[in-house]
C-alpha cells in the first residue's frame, strides 16, 4: 500500500437502490434476504442488520430500468459475520424466492450465493474465510470461482441448530461490484484517483480493489458492458457510500481525484464524485 491509498480502516457504508415497486422490493430484501428496517422516510427505507445500514431503497417510479449492457450495478454483496447466519438466510431465500436464485461461488477467500432481486439487481450473500487462509502472491490475493453445493453448505452449518434460538444476524455491506465500459478507466479512477489498492485482476475481464488488505471492497467488470458510456438516469444503483476513519482522508481523496482530472465536491463533511460512468461515490467519516 502506498501513501496515496485509503487508510486501512476504510470500509463500505451503504448502497442506494432506486426502485420502481417499493412494496415488492422491500418484501424481497426483508422477507427473503432478512434485512431489517433501520429508518423510514417518505419514499425511502434504509435496511440493515444490528443498526448497521446496508441498502437504502429509494422509490423512483418514473425512471426506466437499466439495460443489461449499460454501466451500473453488477451486484450488491451482503457480508455475514457468521456462516450459520448466511446458511439461515440461504434457507429463507430458498423458501421464499427460489426463482431468484442465480448460482454459487467458492472464491477461496469466501463462499457466496447469488440471487437477482425482482427488478433485476444482482445480490450476493457471502461469508469470508479467516484471513490466515487467504493466499497472496506478489501483492495480489488469489481468488477463483468454484462450485458450492447449497444443500451441503446448509447442512454443514445448521445441522442440529435450533433456528429459533440462534443469535441475531450480524452483517454489513461487504462490497459493491460494478459493470463498467473499460478496465483502464476503472483503474484510473478507483485506484489512482479514489485511493483503493488493486488486489486482483482478470486481464480484459475484471478488476478488484480494496483498502486495508481486504480481498475487495469494490470490483468492476466488462462481461456485459464493454464499451459502455456514461449512465443515463435509470433504476438500479444510486449513491455508493464509503466510510473513512478520519476527516483528513476526505481531503487527501479530493486532492488525488483533482490531480487525476476528476471533479469532486466537498462540503467539509462528505466528498462526492462521479466515476467515468456517472456512478456517484460518496465518502464520509464513519
Amino acid at each position: 500500500m502506498t501513501t496515496e491509498s485509503f487508510a486501512p480502516e476504510t470500509h463500505m457504508g451503504r448502497l442506494e437502490l432506486r426502485v420502481r415497486d417499493m412494496e415488492r422490493q422491500l418484501a424481497f430484501y426483508t422477507e427473503g434476504v432478512g434485512l431489517e428496517p433501520i429508518s423510514d422516510e417518505p419514499g425511502a427505507v434504509t435496511l440493515g442488520h444490528g443498526g448497521r445500514p446496508i441498502v437504502r431503497l429509494t422509490e423512483s417510479k418514473d425512471l426506466r430500468p437499466a439495460r443489461r449492457n449499460e454501466a451500473g450495478l453488477f451486484h450488491t454483496a451482503v457480508l455475514y459475520d457468521d456462516p450459520k447466519a448466511l446458511a439461515r438466510t440461504v434457507v429463507s431465500m430458498a423458501n421464499s424466492y427460489a426463482d431468484r436464485y442465480a448460482g454459487t461461488g467458492d472464491h477461496l477467500v469466501s463462499e457466496a450465493f447469488y440471487f437477482t432481486d425482482p427488478e433485476g439487481n444482482g445480490v450476493e450473500l457471502y461469508h469470508d474465510r479467516p484471513r490466515d487462509q487467504w493466499t497472496w502472491i506478489d501483492g495480489k490475493v488469489q481468488m477463483d470461482t468454484l462450485y458450492v453445493d447449497p444443500n451441503e453448505f446448509v447442512n454443514r452449518h445448521l445441522a442440529g441448530v435450533d433456528l429459533a434460538t440462534m443469535a441475531p444476524t450480524e452483517a454489513t455491506l461487504g462490497h459493491v461490484h460494478l459493470q463498467v465500459g473499460d478496465l483502464e478507466s476503472a483503474r484510473g479512477f478507483y485506484v489512482n484517483g479514489l485511493g483503493f489498492d488493486e488486489t486482483f485482476a482478470m486481464p480484459g475481464n475484471a478488476l478488484f480493489v480494496s483498502a486495508g488488505g481486504y480481498h475487495h471492497h469494490m470490483a468492476m467488470n466488462v462481461w456485459n458492458s464493454a464499451g459502455a458510456g456514461p449512465r443515463q438516469n435509470t433504476l438500479g444503483m444510486g449513491v455508493v457510500d464509503i466510510l473513512v476513519p478520519q476527516s483528513d482522508e476526505l481531503g487527501r481523496a479530493e486532492e488525488r481525484l483533482r490531480h487525476k482530472g476528476f471533479q469532486p465536491t466537498f462540503d467539509g463533511r462528505t466528498m462526492s464524485v462521479l466515476d467515468p460512468w456517472n456512478n456517484e461515490i460518496r465518502l464520509s467519516v464513519g
